[in-house]
């Protein structure tokens, strides 16, 4: 079916992330006036541009006849005719170089706007082919948006899903955190590396082993308190482990509350974070207990992040009690795993993450017992959805000394790697707005500290 319409009673895009180059609108112009209306202008069923924004805007200014409507549901290709052009012409190429050049020429993304309908309408901008070399029309907008070092800038480490802790940047903010005297292995001088899967198995649990024992990565920690924590928000930790996740929290602002079954453990992180922080305004909390009852240890608490890297199975052994969950079989470990995840994301506020940092482990005839999609499952049972995945690439370490044995025994790869998951409590819609642009400005007052 087809009709006439005005052309001055189709309305523009009024959110047309496409904001034009000057060159481009010229092209338009100029192929407009050398070979006509090449391409059609697509609008909604309320005569809303979809598709041909400066199309109308240039058309309006050349042609006073009315405008063509073809309806269509999208079920029907829609052919244009040019009777005045002949193929193998002049005119013919003209029109079709001109047609593809004007196009490529044209385009100018708007980011705000992109944003903002990937937020408000819930886009995937990335599944639809936007990419960040697409934005930016000019050399200096494609720099500023694609070099890692303008990316390190502005989130301190480029956000991919590929975190290698082997870079030069990540290894400078590394050597900062430990400056300051995080000893994030005190207090557990008694756990043991290899756990009863047997022992071809080498932990290597993020990235650092110091006295035989798994020590977390503290610009990990860095990266998801800031990523993915509001600012000045409440974290909660229902595997404290060592000291190093509640002093980062504390020296970035963030008030941080840390469970541990250890009274070792929890002994050797006050005494850290003491020598660490010194004078301090703001200390991290830890408490002994054991973790089943978080909700009654911290049913005061409203957590605006869980953060937490929680044990592998019976990887690392960390004691001979038997709630510890590194003394107990993989089914019982993950049934009593599950249920702190329920309670420790009942703590969670709404449009919240929580972040685990998760391995996976091999039984005892060492085929992997799928521990990061059983946390995944755990978090999902309680509404918590998987949000982001990212793979953090570790040092090789001691893997390298064992790593030929075990794949000629049993073909065994050396795991060199963690998976940082990334979940969300609430409306995705809603992140943009408790988010804000990360402020860095820390980093340089905390360098003056060093120095």
């Amino acid at each position: 079916m087809s009709k006439k319409i005005k052309l001055s009673s189709i309305t523009p895009d009024d959110k047309n992330n496409n904001k034009h180059t000057a060159y481009g609108m010229d092209l338009l112009e100029k192929s407009v006036n050398k070979v006509g209306i090449i391409e059609s202008i697509t609008v909604s069923n309320d005569d809303k541009i979809i598709s041909g924004n400066a199309r109308h805007e240039v058309i309006g200014k050349h042609f006073e006849k009315e405008a063509l409507i073809i309806e269509t549901d999208g079920t029907q290709p829609i052919v244009i005719k040019r009777t005045d052009i002949e193929s193998n012409t002049k005119e013919f190429y003209e029109a079709s170089i001109l047609a593809n050049t004007t196009s490529k020429k044209n385009i100018d993304f708007d980011i705000e706007v992109i944003d903002a309908l990937a937020v408000e309408y819930d886009i995937d901008v990335v599944d639809l082919g936007v990419d960040i070399v697409d934005y930016g029309s000019t050399e200096e907008q494609h720099e500023s948006l694609t070099n890692p070092k303008k990316l390190s800038d502005r989130f301190i480490i480029p956000p991919f899903s590929v975190l290698d802790t082997k870079q030069g940047a990540w290894q400078q903010r590394k050597n900062y955190w430990l400056s300051l005297g995080i000893r994030s292995e005190l207090g557990r001088d008694g756990a043991m590396t290899y756990g009863h899967n047997g022992k071809d198995e080498v932990s290597q649990k993020l990235t650092d082993m110091k006295g035989g024992t798994s020590i977390f990565d503290p610009v990990l920690c860095e990266l998801a308190y800031q990523w993915f924590n509001i600012p000045n928000g409440k974290i909660l930790d229902p595997f404290a482990g060592g000291s190093v996740r509640g002093i980062v929290a504390a020296k970035l602002g963030f008030e941080y509350l840390g469970n541990d079954l250890s009274e070792k453990q929890i002994i050797a992180n006050r005494n850290n974070a003491v020598d660490v922080l010194q004078n301090a305004e703001l200390y991290p909390t830890w408490n002994i207990g054991d973790s089943l009852q978080i909700d009654t240890i911290a049913k005061d608490y409203r957590a605006d992040m869980i953060f937490s890297c929680p044990p592998y199975a019976d990887l690392e052994v960390y004691s001979d009690a038997k709630e510890d969950l590194s003394n107990m079989s993989y089914k019982d470990f993950i049934a009593v795993y599950r249920e702190i995840i329920r309670k420790s994301c009942s703590l969670l506020k709404e449009d919240r993450f929580a972040v685990f940092v998760v391995g996976d482990v091999r039984d005892k005839k060492g085929f992997y017992q799928n521990f990061v999609s059983d946390t995944i499952m755990a978090f999902w049972n309680c509404g918590v959805i998987l949000y982001n995945e990212m793979i953090l690439v570790n040092a090789v370490g001691t893997l390298a000394i064992i790593v030929g044995k075990q794949f000629s025994a049993g073909r065994k790869v050396g795991k060199q790697h963690q998976n940082v998951l990334v979940f969300y409590k609430g409306n995705p819609k809603n992140i943009k707005a408790n988010y804000p642009e990360l402020d860095l400005s820390y980093i340089s007052e905390m360098n003056e500290e060093i120095n």
